[in-house]
């Protein structure tokens, strides 16, 4: 495990996020983890912070808003098929975990754990969330995302990184 601050080799990270990068939580025992492709690493409130996209019908975003805490997870292996099982499947029907052989490892400085694989991983507890409204989006951005599922936006989850690291 090597130290890191939050924003070494950010640009890596974000490239790394849009292959897919996993987002897990944890809340009275049931683990899920989801696929992200959206996310934002920056500095809020003198914090590092990681801001999370979650829809509201996802089963993560039930765990999420019990718990409060998250990891993200920036694969530095290839994951074809747990990126396609954690992106298409939900955790309601499923252990999505055991079906694609990832396994979880405990976190540092949180109850919720990680993946145990090798990347940069982001332990993260939730300051402030907030839910987009269709009124303040732009007219495009809503006809491209939000279409398909009219009602169903995105709650921004605000995590401050409470630890950053890369496991190897």
């Amino acid at each position: 495990m090597t130290e890191q601050t939050y924003h070494a080799d950010a640009q890596q990270k974000l490239d790394l996020m849009k292959k897919g990068a996993f987002l897990t939580t944890a809340f009275g025992g049931k683990v899920n983890t989801m696929v992200i492709g959206w996310g934002s690493i920056g500095y809020m409130w003198r914090l590092p912070i990681f801001t999370a996209l979650v829809r509201q019908n996802r089963f993560t975003h039930g765990l999420l808003e019990k718990t409060g805490q998250f990891t993200v997870t920036f694969p530095t292996q290839d994951l074809p098929e747990a990126l396609q099982i954690c992106g298409t499947k939900s955790g309601r029907n499923m252990d999505k975990l055991a079906a694609c052989g990832l396994t979880v490892a405990p976190a540092r400085k949180i109850e919720t754990p990680r993946l145990a694989v090798p990347g940069y991983h982001y332990e993260c507890k939730v300051l402030y969330k907030t839910t987009m409204s269709a009124q303040d989006l732009d007219k495009a951005i809503k006809e491209l995302w939000y279409e398909k599922e009219p009602g169903d936006y995105h709650t921004l989850y605000f995590g401050e990184i409470l630890d950053s690291y890369q496991t190897h």
